[in-house]
């Protein structure tokens, strides 16, 4: 299925992270799991300023994720609801 992956080998990043590139994924560059914080499931950390940082995080990128993320859109949805209100 075409649209659970995507490479865009002309980017200048990639592939970013530490991939070697070979099965990246780049369908989700911006990961939208970020915004569940340290409820995203994925590989990250928070530095000493507040931001977290994913560099270390493959999860969007592998293709096995397509679903992962998918089921997770409920949760980022109910957030956006409760910013709403």
């Amino acid at each position: 299925m075409s649209y659970r992956y995507f490479q865009n080998r002309d980017c200048e990043f990639f592939p970013c992270h530490s991939s070697d590139g070979e099965d990246f994924n780049c369908l989700f560059c911006y990961c939208p799991l970020y915004a569940l914080g340290d409820r995203c499931g994925g590989n990250y950390q928070y530095l000493e300023n507040g931001i977290k940082d994913c560099s270390a995080c493959l999860l969007p990128h592998k293709a096995h994720s397509y679903d992962y993320i998918c089921q997770r859109f409920s949760d980022i949805a109910e957030l956006c609801r409760k910013k709403e209100k």
